[in-house]
């Protein structure tokens, strides 16, 4: 599985109407290896979301390299970089799931994606990641019909239909209820017992003190701390 390393990265956002930019991310240098769990903690605005995409290859950094595997994903072509994006699970901090859709369908049409990454149809991919989520009846439902928990644990289905070898989560136990969050964070952890690497971005402080797993703290942008078995806060 890949190793990630980020390699002076950074983004920058013009400012609409203005002769300026914000600096999302400024020069990041981090690598994370693979079966890793690293929770990215900081402040609202402290460049959490944007880290992530990037790390994802869903965003293209303004300066800088992320290499995955060893890879320069950063000059790759879009297409090359769609098939890239193969290797991540990735669920957003906000909702995307089409609300027109049936579960089944938000589901499938990411399954297709993934055809040639195992033997399964996409229904069977389907049905066996709603049932890790437990929600083996929900194929059926629309996205109105789900309480919030419901439907993050969708999304994190759909993250999880291809088998991807890294998870990278934005803030997907935000506002749940503590035992509905503490059910995902144990999902997770098996997750990562068996291999997969997990990055997640969280404010859900008791829960990364109870986990001790790497913390890296974002603070306007930059890396602030990188602790080993760390708490919530950690910078040294």
């Amino acid at each position: 599985m890949p190793q990630i390393r980020l390699e002076g990265i950074g983004k920058d956002f013009p400012v609409e109407n203005e002769k300026r930019v914000v600096h999302a991310i400024r020069s990041v240098d981090l690598t994370i290896e693979q079966g890793e769990f690293v929770f990215i903690t900081g402040s609202s605005g402290a460049g959490k979301s944007t880290l992530l995409q990037m790390i994802a290859c869903d965003l293209r950094p303004t300066h800088g390299a992320v290499y995955l595997d060893g890879v320069n994903v950063t000059r790759m072509t879009q297409r090359h970089r769609a098939r890239k994006r193969l290797c991540f699970g990735y669920v957003p901090q906000i909702s995307t799931l089409a609300r027109k859709r049936t579960v089944e369908e938000n589901l499938s049409a990411v399954a297709l994606l993934g055809r040639g990454r195992g033997q399964r149809t996409p229904a069977e991919s389907v049905r066996k990641a709603l049932s890790l989520v437990g929600l083996s009846g929900a194929a059926g439902c629309y996205p109105v019909e789900l309480s919030l928990g419901e439907s993050r644990r969708v999304e994190l289905a759909r993250a999880i239909i291809n088998n991807p070898e890294i998870l990278v989560l934005d803030e997907l136990t935000a506002n749940l209820d503590e035992d509905t969050a503490w059910d995902m964070f144990l999902f997770l952890s098996e997750l990562n017992h068996h291999g997969i690497t997990v990055i997640m971005a969280t404010h859900a402080k008791n829960f990364v003190n109870l986990m001790r797993r790497r913390v890296i703290t974002l603070v306007d942008g930059l890396v602030f701390g990188d602790v080993q078995k760390g708490r919530y806060g950690d910078i040294v």
